[in-house]
């Protein structure tokens, strides 16, 4: 695996792999602290793809409180050590001289698509994520790009710039990656004390809970709401929403592919999960992502 940290050597490095063996470019982008949920959307893109490029950066702009930008965990090299064992080829890791260089002006503004839950919750969040997709996307030359499907809102919006830039690439979004007893994979999991862990399991608990009612019948948001929502008073509700998977327009009513997004504060952690519903031959499906078999490698 070869590190870079500029665009140019990023770009360098992956055609070289390429000329080797051929085949599509894969981006992964990361924030690095990798675990489990990471390194499927690096298998899937090994599957697909003859060169894999993970970019690791924590951007400072989609943090809207400089304290959550602070406390993110980081480790360089454990991340290296993953990425390479994960069959990454270029690992692109720039310093934020390389990303935002002296002078720029221009922003992205994403719109719609990002106007309700995260974006009414964390203002100025997707216009900074916006802005360094789209840099990766058009300063790395991949061809397919992996984004997991926990981030719901996230992974429309960035279909929508993409769609919207005209960039020539592929997104590909991959299921949520779940610990053993259900709680959706996330970095900041690490920082949950361990005495509230049960709290934060009402989560994934009454998303499950609104799953099977899907299943059962059940197509009226307001019902499915109050279904994630009967958990431990200790949790602090931000909001609970279902929404077209397309567009990320709030639904009253479950009648096309969508996903029910949920986010909440456990011990001032906080953590977003999602239940995604798509089309079948006998209707919807209801996607809750993969459990993991074993404990999960962010507390190793």
């Amino acid at each position: 695996m070869k590190v870079v940290h500029s665009f140019a050597d990023a770009r360098s490095a992956a055609r070289y792999s390429r000329d080797g063996g051929g085949g599509k470019i894969g981006l992964v982008p990361t924030m690095g602290f990798l675990h489990e949920g990471h390194l499927s959307l690096m298998a899937q893109a090994r599957r697909e793809c003859g060169v894999v490029m993970m970019s690791l950066y924590v951007n400072p702009r989609q943090f809207n409180q400089s304290s959550d930008f602070d406390i993110y965990p980081r480790s360089f090299d454990r991340d290296r050590q993953l990425a390479a064992e994960a069959g990454v080829d270029v690992l692109f890791a720039p310093p934020t001289e390389e990303v935002y260089q002296p002078g720029e002006s221009i922003m992205i503004e994403p719109g719609a698509v990002a106007a309700s839950m995260e974006g009414r919750h964390r203002p100025g969040h997707f216009q900074g994520v916006a802005l360094v997709v789209a840099k990766l996307l058009a300063g790395l030359g991949a061809e397919r790009a992996y984004f997991g499907r926990k981030d719901a809102q996230q992974l429309a919006m960035i279909r929508q710039l993409t769609h919207d830039l005209c960039f020539p690439i592929e997104i590909v979004g991959c299921p949520t990656m779940r610990e053993m007893d259900g709680l959706a994979l996330s970095s900041r999991n690490f920082l949950i004390p361990a005495e509230h862990r049960e709290t934060a399991l009402g989560i994934s608990r009454g998303l499950e809970r609104a799953g099977r009612a899907v299943e059962a019948g059940e197509r009226s948001a307001d019902p499915l709401r109050r279904l994630v929502t009967a958990t431990p008073a200790s949790l602090e509700w931000q909001y609970v929403e279902l929404a077209d998977q397309h567009d990320a327009s709030l639904l009253r009513t479950l009648d096309r592919p969508s996903f029910l997004a949920v986010a909440a504060k456990v011990a001032d952690v906080r953590l977003i999960d999602n239940l995604f519903f798509d089309r079948c031959p006998d209707g919807l499906k209801v996607d809750r992502g993969i459990r993991l078999e074993a404990p999960s490698l962010l507390y190793q």
